[in-house]
C-alpha cells in the first residue's frame, strides 16, 4: 500500500503527459505506427511516475492517473500493433495479389 499525499502536494510531472501519449496512442493506434510509438511512450512514463510517487512517500500525487496512463499506454501498443499488421497485409495483397490456391 502507498501513502496518501498530503493535501496540496504536486503531482509528478510525467503522469498528464503519460496519460495524453495514450490517449493520442488510441485514437491515432487506428493507423498503424504511431500506436506503436506512442503506447510504449505512455506505459514506460506512467510506470516510472508510479515509482517515483510510491518513493515520494505522500509528497508527491497522482499516482491514479499514472496507472491509467500506463493501462491507456497498453491499450494504444496492441491497438498499434493490429492495425499494422492490418495495414502491412492490406499493403501486400494490394502489391501482390492473393496467393494462388
Amino acid at each position: 500500500m502507498y501513502a496518501q499525499p498530503r493535501p496540496g502536494a504536486r503531482t509528478e510531472g510525467k503522469v498528464l503527459v503519460s496519460l495524453l501519449a495514450g490517449i493520442s496512442g488510441v485514437i491515432l493506434g487506428f493507423l498503424g505506427l504511431p500506436g506503436l510509438v506512442l503506447g510504449p511512450v505512455a506505459y514506460f512514463l506512467g510506470r516510472s511516475a508510479v515509482r517515483n510517487i510510491d518513493e515520494s512517500k505522500g509528497a508527491l500525487g497522482g499516482r491514479s492517473t499514472a496507472v491509467a496512463g500506463w493501462a491507456v499506454g497498453v491499450a494504444a501498443t496492441a491497438i498499434g500493433a493490429l492495425a499494422t499488421l492490418g495495414w502491412l497485409t492490406f499493403f501486400l495483397l494490394a502489391v501482390f495479389g492473393t496467393p494462388p490456391v
